[in-house]
């Protein structure tokens, strides 16, 4: 019998991603952001939450999925990744939900466009539900978080 896990579920063009409770800090609305010169088009720029300044990505640009307007439900994960707080724009979040560790396969090759790279695997929810789970250490590859905290300074 596997563990248990819990994830944060949230909505990416018409689909459903799963990111560990662990790993995420807060879950904000949009707010203005900070555009920052020569960085990828899917860093947004960095918002100053409580504080703290914080890049911002837009998870649609980084899997290169086209782009869409920002609505009431739009929101910003913000997880932690290696000692670093980064935002990650989602469509929505939508429940944290608990997950089996035994119903969790192997991504295959590519899932909706997505690289397995940048997938942790899939998960069984029910016969009719699959949710995407984000391995986050490859969304955000070493040489853009090292891109990234180079900004911060």
């Amino acid at each position: 019998m596997g563990e248990e896990m819990k994830v944060i579920v949230f909505a990416l063009a018409h689909e459903e991603y799963g990111v560990e409770v662990e790993k995420v800090r807060t879950i904000e609305r949009m707010q203005p952001m900070t555009r920052v010169p020569r960085t990828p088009d899917f860093v947004k720029g960095v918002i100053n939450l409580r504080g703290v300044v914080t890049p911002i990505i837009d998870l649609r640009g980084r899997f290169g999925f086209a782009e869409s307007d920002y609505t009431d439900n739009t929101r910003i994960i913000i997880v932690a990744v290696k000692e670093m707080e980064v935002g990650l724009i989602v469509d929505s979040a939508n429940d944290v939900t608990d997950i089996n560790t035994d119903s969790i396969d192997d991504p295959p090759e590519v899932v909706g466009g997505i690289k397995a790279k940048y997938l942790q695997g899939i998960a069984k929810i029910s016969d009719s539900r699959l949710l995407v789970l984000l391995n986050l250490e490859e969304v955000l590859n070493k040489s853009e978080i090292i891109q990234l905290e180079n900004q911060e300074e």
